[in-house]
């Protein structure tokens, strides 16, 4: 009994998961000094930030040259786009129709001019400063180098696949750098399983950080709208991903339990990049094709915000409702057809659901942008609902795309979160 418990508590979710039950306590009952915590949590991310840039690069580097058909990576990223697209509206149309049943924000009567609008000031500077058009050209980087020297993630990706594709071209006279690339791939994986045993110190900071700045008021004060968001997400995870799972043969429950320490540290963190290569990791050994992943993840997480989705259609009508501002059916069209658009518009900034909140808020007009003040203090409570539904949509959107493709060995999936598996979840090192 005794090797059973030292096992458990070597497992690195169960390690985070302690440190954040501890965070929380130092948090609650020494507010100060777990604010003070805030660095642990940010060099965490920091850590894994470093690495994101080259596991993609090599990742898709390897994938897309060893593939030699770049019609099949068009047609593997086009698929990707439609499912997503499909999946985001789903997300938008539940948020939408759940807030104006609930009424959350009803009676709240805040008037407009009352609210700090110089406590949101640096989200809304950004949100002027983001765009459609912009965005596109912000996937260019200046120079090829440029592009790992930022965290955003689509610049990376976008080089990645024009070396590839020159990669490719090149033939044999190309198979040594390859080669070079996938030694290179492998000493990165490495080094993110390395970094990946400080996330306990990460998650205890972030968590004292979070409950000791903002401790509990902000909770009672608006609780109607995190259990509003916190119960659409449950709906959409159960009813969307459950039946997105049934169709492709595996047990949604199991994949979670596959990615269970992912889920733990970005519920820790509230930041999805800080799994992003090891879920990229992950994924393979559940047997999607190195070009699938590749793709589809880093994509996805530009693209594929489920979460981010649900909590924008939900805290605009919350907002809208709290400064009893009126909204039509044909007004709530207007929303929905901006956050389609506003939603991937600031991909990869910081803060980005914030940001896209206050670009949407600009675009609709009618809705007080300072208004997003109300939700400050609650907004890493209500990050994680939205980084958990964005982590299992983008895991399993890799699996959908990966089996549409026919680059899935369904033997390795079903031993692994097959429906009716029976073996012990086990991952290859």
């Amino acid at each position: 009994m005794k090797e059973i418990g030292v096992g458990v508590l070597k497992q690195l979710w169960v390690q985070v998961l302690l440190a954040m039950l501890a965070g929380i306590a130092l948090g609650h009952w020494w507010p100060k000094l777990g604010a003070d915590m805030k660095p642990l949590g940010d060099a965490f991310i920091a850590l894994i930030r470093m690495l994101i840039a080259p596991v993609i690069f090599c990742t898709v580097v390897h994938g897309v040259a060893a593939m030699n058909d770049m019609r099949r990576v068009g047609r593997v990223a086009l698929k990707a786009l439609i499912y997503f697209e499909v999946i985001t509206t789903l997300a938008l149309v539940l948020a939408l129709v759940a807030v104006n049943v609930l009424r959350p924000g009803a009676g709240m009567h805040v008037a407009a001019h009352s609210l700090d609008a110089q406590a949101v000031s640096q989200y809304t500077a950004k949100a002027h400063a983001q765009g459609v058009a912009q965005f596109l050209l912000e996937i260019i980087p200046t120079t090829f180098v440029d592009a790992f020297a930022h965290t955003e993630v689509l610049p990376v990706l976008f080089v990645s696949v024009l070396f590839a594709a020159g990669l490719a071209a090149c033939g044999e006279r190309g198979r040594p750098v390859q080669e070079l690339i996938d030694s290179v791939r492998e000493v990165f994986f490495r080094l993110v399983g390395i970094v990946m045993w400080v996330a306990p110190l990460g998650a205890f900071g972030s968590m004292a950080f979070t409950v000791g700045r903002f401790g509990t008021d902000s909770l009672v004060a608006l609780a109607r709208l995190i259990l509003t968001l916190y119960g659409v997400s449950a709906v959409f995870v159960i009813v969307v991903f459950g039946a997105v799972s049934w169709w492709c043969g595996i047990s949604l429950w199991r994949l979670m339990g596959y990615i269970r320490e992912e889920i733990v540290i970005v519920a820790a963190t509230t930041s999805t990049e800080t799994v992003l290569p090891q879920l990229m990791r992950k994924l393979r050994v559940l047997g999607c094709e190195d070009t699938v992943v590749g793709l589809v993840v880093p994509t996805g997480y530009s693209f594929n915000l489920d979460g981010t989705c649900l909590y924008l259609a939900t805290v605009v009508v919350f907002l809208a409702q709290a400064t009893d501002t009126t909204l039509g059916l044909s007004d709530q069209l207007i929303i929905l057809g901006v956050l389609l658009l506003t939603s991937k518009g600031a991909a990869g900034v910081a803060g980005a659901a914030f940001v896209v909140l206050a670009a949407t808020l600009g675009s609709v007009g009618s809705i007080p942008v300072a208004s997003i003040a109300l939700v400050l203090g609650i907004h890493r409570l209500l990050a994680e609902a939205l980084t958990f539904v964005n982590l299992v949509g983008n895991s399993l959107a890799t699996i959908v795309v990966a089996r549409w493709e026919g680059a899935l060995e369904q033997d390795v999936l079903q031993r692994q979160i097959g429906r009716h598996a029976l073996p012990a979840l086990k991952e290859t090192k």
